[in-house]
């Protein structure tokens, strides 16, 4: 018996194994329930404020948002952002009462949140809080909605980072042709399109932050949501008690900007040499969540291009192999139209014919009816979305406020998703033939067309897109027949204490040692450069840095930069960089006076501004002996300040050796030139040779 044991096991084993393995075919899954919306309870504060509550009691939390009826829609054209840094300073900025550090650590202490925020058709200011802190949450919250207080350091803060921003979005090739699309098909020039720039941040003053408060945040254009673990009679009695001293009134807000795009079919292309495959974009203009067909729409357009089984990954990524990632969205909106967008990237050297490929699919959608199968997973893959919208009772109420704010029936969603259930295939023909148009696709590609197999140009004309970050135009002071006299006396005083016009004058070219030392809040860094000047026009700058060394090139026209990965053309914003440090040259700065083409205005007793060629700098002297000081000039997005010490004898001329960096108020950097070197000969030919 022991020895037959194992033979029994072994055939009882293959019995088991030889039943029939089932299929996850003939898994059976229940229907998902039935979403339900529970109906908030509604009433207006005595001020006017719309309130909607919602009891919660599976967890001791407390959190609610105040819906303001605004956005970034009404931007004045020339101070674009404005609305959103509005927004960011009014939390961080603090209230009247606490600063924005202060009401952190509050908040921090009770494990609550106080946030604000903007976007393109509405601003929020929101909270979050445990129970037991709810009370001292919510008086912070009120405090942040109606007493703000814009603090100039913030502000300042708030918009250094915009530019930084600015500064860093041609970094992501990614998010180029989204955002190149939308500009173009809503329009570079309206509202809906355009971009935040340099310029726009400069006009932005702490007076505007204040009239756009005033104008869109009171108590008849705010709806409040307050849900979590309360009863619903003690806190409509909180609030009224809360906010019974905020009584401020405005006009009704008007209705948000029309909005006019027209088509603009083409093909447009933004070159970026620096990238090793092509981003793209494609879409036209669509329409809202009101439209009749856009539940049939939504399911044609997930049958075209959501997720894995859909027509251009099946296609185009795994038969053909052309695209890395692809998708396809029919974006509606609310109150305006939306857009049909079709986005992804693909190999260079296949850029053309995944756009071919991506318009045969398209017409496929407008020529034949989908399949039975198609249809069906389809509809289950946006009927099953659903229950992600009820999944926590903050979606839930959101849902509702967002229905209320734009005038949606509450019954809105139940209706689409019957609306959904009903969609067949020639629903989704007749669609696809009145809106997938290929004909008025507007077509962004952003990639390196040198790498392209099949030139763009073989599917149209081809419009570029211009990359360049536009630089702010630099204000400069007003000017009579005396402030420019003084400013010439100015000058020529320093050329006297610098050595005389002459001798500056002769120099031709300038060689610097130079150890450059970042502040710890920027990074800490410290690099050895060697810079070298072909006067007026060459410059090329060799920097050692801990991760390698980097060369850079430039005849004021063109240029190129070497890095640890390689050489890459100079962009046309880094030539225009490049244009300015040899502006700022001090020795020729210092002789703006001898070139007509530059301006040279005293605006103080002690400060000239040299302007010219889409430059502008400000040089302050020493009283006594007549020596610049301090530079002052606008590098992109900051404001720089370098302070001039430590001058000494130099080949005939005076020099500083020593150089404080102020970048946007703070300390940013300390400069030690070891070593010039004046009039070395250096040729244009030494400063181009590549290392």
């Amino acid at each position: 018996m022991t020895r037959r044991a194992p033979l029994l096991m072994l055939v009882s084993a293959a019995a088991m194994f030889a039943q029939p393995v089932p299929s996850y075919k003939d898994l059976k899954y229940p229907p998902l329930a039935q979403p339900k919306i529970p109906e908030p309870q509604t009433f207006t504060l005595s001020n006017g404020m719309r309130v909607f509550l919602l009891e919660d009691h599976e967890l001791p939390l407390i959190s609610g948002v105040a819906i303001v009826r605004t956005g970034n829609l009404f931007d004045p054209p020339d101070k674009k952002g404005l609305s959103q840094v509005t927004a960011d300073v009014m939390r961080s900025g603090g209230t009247q009462s606490k600063t924005g550090d202060q009401i952190d650590e509050q908040l921090e202490n009770v494990a609550g949140s106080v946030e604000s925020g903007m976007d393109e058709t509405s601003a929020t200011v929101s909270f979050s809080a445990l129970k037991e802190s709810a009370g001292q949450v919510l008086d912070t919250f009120k405090d942040v909605l109606a007493h703000p207080e814009f603090r100039q350091d913030k502000i300042d803060l708030e918009l250094d980072q915009l530019r930084s921003s600015i500064a860093r979005r041609n970094d992501d090739a990614q998010a180029i042709p989204d955002r190149e699309l939308l500009s173009i098909v809503y329009g570079r020039d309206t509202p809906y399109g355009w971009e935040i720039e340099y310029a726009d941040l400069n006009h932005i003053k702490r007076e505007d932050l204040i009239a756009f408060y005033q104008r869109y945040y009171f108590p008849k254009n705010i709806m409040l949501a307050v849900y979590g673990d309360f009863s619903s009679a003690e806190m409509k009695d909180r609030l009224e008690k809360l906010f019974a001293d905020w009584k401020t009134e405005q006009p009704p807000v008007p209705a948000f900007p029309a909005m006019n795009a027209r088509p603009a079919p083409g093909i447009y292309l933004a070159e970026k040499g620096d990238v090793t495959q092509t981003f793209f974009a494609l879409g036209e203009l669509g329409g809202t969540l009101r439209d009749k067909d856009y539940a049939a729409l939504e399911v044609a357009a997930n049958i075209l291009g959501q997720g894995f089984t859909s027509r251009l990954m099946s296609q185009i990524r795994t038969r053909l192999g052309y695209a890395y990632a692809i998708q396809a969205e029919w974006a509606a909106n609310y109150n305006h139209p939306g857009t049909l967008r079709i986005e992804g990237s693909t190999k260079s050297a296949s850029t053309t014919e995944t756009i071919e490929a991506i318009k045969a699919e398209v017409e496929k959608m407008r020529t034949s009816e989908v399949t039975e199968r198609e249809l069906a997973e389809a509809k289950d893959s946006v009927l099953n979305s659903f229950v992600f919208f009820f999944d926590s009772p903050a979606k839930t109420l959101n849902r509702v406020l967002r229905y209320e704010y734009f005038n949606y029936p509450k019954d809105f969603l139940f209706e689409y998703r019957k609306a959904v259930e009903a969609v067949t295939r020639e629903d989704v023909l007749r669609v696809a033939k009145d809106h997938f148009r290929t004909d008025q696709l507007t077509i962004v590609a952003v990639g390196n067309p040198k790498d392209f197999g099949k030139p763009l140009t073989a599917l149209g004309k081809v419009t570029p897109i211009d990359l360049t970050i536009p630089e702010p135009k630099q204000d400069t002071g007003r000017s009579d027949a005396a402030s420019l006299a003084h400013g010439r006396e100015l000058l020529q005083r320093a050329q006297q204490a610098m050595g005389g016009a002459d001798k500056l004058a002769a120099i031709r070219d300038i060689s610097e040692a130079v150890e450059f030392a970042m502040d710890a809040s920027a990074g800490g860094i410290k690099m050895k450069q060697h810079n070298r000047y072909l006067l007026p026009s060459y410059f090329r700058q060799d920097l050692e840095l801990p991760f390698g060394k980097i060369s850079t090139y430039s005849d004021g026209k063109t240029g190129w930069q070497m890095t640890p990965q390689g050489q890459q053309p100079m962009p046309p914003q880094v030539v225009q960089q490049i244009r300015g440090v040899l502006f700022r040259n001090l020795p020729h700065a210092i002789l703006a006076d001898h070139d007509a083409s530059l301006k040279v205005n005293a605006i103080a007793e002690d400060t000239v501004e040299i302007s010219g060629d889409g430059h502008v700098l400000k040089l302050q002297f020493d009283a006594s002996t007549g020596l610049p000081v301090k530079e002052s000039y606008q590098e992109g997005p900051a404001a720089v300040d370098e302070v001039l010490l430590d001058w000494r004898d130099t080949g005939g001329v005076k020099l500083p050796y020593q150089k404080t960096v102020i970048q946007s108020g703070k300390h940013f950097a300390d400069i030690t030139i070891e070593e010039y070197q004046v009039n070395s000969g250096i040729k244009a030919e030494d400063l181009s040779r590549r290392p």
